[in-house]
C-alpha cells in the first residue's frame, strides 16, 4: 500500500528550495522526491545497495529530504522522526527579524538591545512566523500564485461582491522620533524571501503612486478598486514607512482605498509617529476619515514603541555641512564646488517629475543640486517634485533656511516634506540656516503644548508670544522627527551610509 505524502511536505520542500535560490528546480525536485519516498516505503531497490558509493548517495539524498520536511522523512524512515523534528524546529527558530537583531548586536553592528525595540521585534517575529506558515493561503509567493486563479477571481468579482481578507493581521508600529521604527521594519522586510509579493515604500511615495494610477484610470466607475487590484497584484505584503496624513485629498480616499486593499488580501505593516486615533487630527472633514481608523485597527495589531532614546542623536558629529548664520552664500557655494569637483561647472537643469511636471534646477552637476530656499520651499511644490529631484541628484545644497513660525507655516510644511524625502533617499544635505535645527522649529507647537505654556506677566509680552507661535498639531508632531533627521544627516555614520548607497 502506498503511503500518503502530505501536500504540506511538498510545499515545505518547494519553500526551502526557493530560499536557496533554486526556484527553477523546485517543481521537478518535488515530483522526484515523491517517487523516491514511495519507492523507499515499498522496499523497491532504487540503487544497488552492494555498492558503497550508491548507498552513500542514497543516504545523502534521504538526509537532504530529512532536513527539508519532517513528514516526508517520516514516510521514509520513522526511526529518525525524533531527531529530525528537533533539527527542523531549531532551524525554524534561527530565522526572522528577532534572530537577525540579536546577531547584529553580538557583531557590534547595533547597540545593546533596547527593551522597547525587543518588544516590537517580538510582534514582528510573530507576524513573520504567521506569514511563513500561511504563505500559500495568503498567496504571498509570486511563483506559486496561479494566473488562472487570479483571472477567475477577477471574473467572479465582476459578477458579485466578495471579500477575501487575509487570515493574518498586519502591524502598526508607532512611537517617538529616532526610536528605530524604520530600522525594525526594514529588518523584518529583509528577512522575508525575495520571491514574495512584498513592497516597502515611504507613505508619501505610495500616495503619489496611488494618485498617478487614479489619473490613468480616470473615467472608470470605481478607479480606486482597480488601483487596489493593481497594488495587490504586485504586493500582498505592503510595508509603509512614516504613515502621516496631512493632505485632505489623501484623507478622503484612504478608507475606500484600504477597504479594497484589505478585501484583496493585502497585509499592512506601517510605522508612524502618531497613534492611529490621532491620525489626521483636526483635519478638514475628519469625520469621513474616521472609518479608516476603525478599519486600520481591525486589520492591524497596534503596538507602541515606548523608548525615550533618540538613536539618531547618538551618532558622531561631522562638521562642515550645516552652516549657521546670515550672508553665508559664498561659503556654501565654495562647499558645493568642492562636492562637484574643482574643475566642474554647474549649470541650470530640468528634472521631470510625475504626470508630466518639470522642476527647474538653478545649478546642478555630478549628482549635486544647488537651490536658494525660496526656490524649493516657497513655491507650490510638493513630495512629487522632491522625489523627482532625488531620483537624479544625491546631494542638495540649500541656501538660507529661515526660522519658522506663523508667517511661513506653508514653507515649514514643505521643508518637513523635503527632509523626509531626503532622508528616505539617503541624500547628502549641505545648507546655510539662521539657527540650529532645534531653533528653526522652536516656534511651532501642538495645541496641548500651547496650552501648557506659562504666559508672560505683561499683556504686551503675552500678545507677542502668541503672535510668534505657530500652533499646528501636524507640524508640531513632525518637527521632532525633522530635528532628529537633520541631526543624523550631519553625522559621520549617515554620510558613510550615503556614500555606500550612491556608490561614491
Amino acid at each position: 500500500m502506498r503511503p500518503i505524502i502530505r501536500s504540506s511536505s511538498l510545499s515545505r520542500i518547494r519553500w526551502a528550495l526557493r530560499n536557496n535560490n533554486q526556484e527553477r528546480y523546485a517543481s521537478s525536485f518535488c515530483s522526484k522526491s515523491r517517487n523516491l519516498l514511495i519507492g523507499v516505503s515499498q522496499n523497491q531497490p532504487l540503487v544497488n545497495t552492494t555498492t558503497s558509493t550508491d548507498y552513500s548517495s542514497l543516504c545523502s539524498r534521504l538526509s537532504f529530504l530529512r532536513g527539508l520536511s519532517v513528514e516526508a522523512v517520516e514516510a521514509a524512515d520513522p526511526a529518525t522522526t525524533t531527531t529530525t523534528r528537533l533539527t527542523v524546529s531549531s532551524d525554524v527558530k534561527r530565522t526572522g527579524p528577532l534572530v537577525e537583531y540579536e546577531r547584529r548586536i553580538s557583531d557590534g553592528e547595533l547597540m545593546t538591545g533596547d527593551i522597547c525595540q525587543i518588544s516590537a521585534l517580538r510582534e514582528l517575529q510573530r507576524l513573520h512566523d504567521e506569514l511563513v506558515e500561511s504563505v500559500d493561503t495568503c498567496r504571498l509567493d509570486r511563483y506559486n500564485t496561479s494566473d488562472k486563479f487570479s483571472r477567475s477571481r477577477w471574473f467572479w468579482s465582476r459578477l458579485m461582491p466578495q471579500s477575501s481578507n487575509s487570515p493574518v493581521n498586519g502591524l502598526y508600529l508607532y512611537g517617538g522620533v529616532g526610536t528605530g521604527k524604520t530600522m525594525l521594519m526594514d529588518l523584518f522586510f529583509d528577512q522575508l524571501p525575495c520571491t514574495w509579493k512584498k513592497q516597502r515604500i515611504h507613505f508619501h511615495d505610495f500616495m503619489l503612486s496611488v494618485h498617478s494610477r487614479l489619473q490613468k484610470h480616470k473615467g472608470l466607475s470605481d478607479p480606486l478598486e482597480v488601483v487596489a487590484q493593481e497594488i495587490a497584484h504586485d504586493a500582498i505584503l505592503l510595508c509603509l514607512d512614516e504613515f502621516m496624513v496631512t493632505d485632505v485629498a489623501d484623507a478622503l480616499i484612504l478608507n475606500r482605498l484600504f477597504g479594497h486593499l484589505f478585501s484583496n488580501g493585502v497585509i499592512l505593516v506601517a510605522t508612524s509617529n502618531r497613534n492611529p486615533d490621532k491620525l489626521y487630527e483636526g483635519g478638514l472633514q475628519r469625520d469621513l476619515f474616521l472609518p479608516f481608523i476603525s478599519s486600520l485597527k481591525e486589520r492591524c495589531v497596534v503596538h507602541e514603541i515606548g523608548s525615550s532614546v533618540d538613536y539618531r542623536k547618538l551618532t558622531s558629529a561631522e562638521q562642515g555641512f550645516y552652516f549657521i548664520g546670515k550672508d553665508l552664500s559664498t561659503l556654501l557655494k565654495q562647499k558645493f564646488q568642492q562636492l562637484i569637483g574643482d574643475n566642474v561647472i554647474a549649470r541650470p537643469q530640468v528634472v521631470e517629475v510625475v504626470m508630466g511636471r518639470k522642476l527647474q534646477i538653478p545649478l546642478g552637476a555630478n549628482g549635486c543640486a544647488y537651490f536658494p530656499f525660496e526656490e524649493l520651499c516657497d513655491r507650490p511644490l510638493g513630495a512629487a517634485d522632491y522625489f523627482g529631484l532625488f531620483k537624479k541628484f544625491h546631494t542638495l545644497a540649500l541656501e538660507g533656511i529661515p526660522v519658522f513660525g506663523l508667517h511661513n507655516r506653508t514653507a515649514a510644511y514643505r521643508f518637513v516634506t523635503l527632509v523626509d524625502v531626503m532622508y528616505e533617499n539617503r541624500a547628502r544635505f549641505s545648507c546655510t540656516a539662521e539657527a540650529s535645527p532645534q531653533e528653526l522649529l522652536e516656534k511651532i507647537v501642538t495645541i496641548s503644548d500651547a496650552k501648557s505654556m506659562a504666559p508672560r506677566t505683561s499683556s504686551r509680552s503675552r500678545k507677542n508670544d502668541v503672535s510668534e507661535l505657530c500652533v499646528d498639531n501636524e507640524l508640531g508632531f513632525a518637527k521632532d522627527r525633522t530635528i532628529s533627521r537633520l541631526t543624523e544627516m550631519n553625522s559621520k555614520e549617515y554620510l558613510e551610509q550615503h556614500a555606500i548607497t550612491h556608490n561614491l
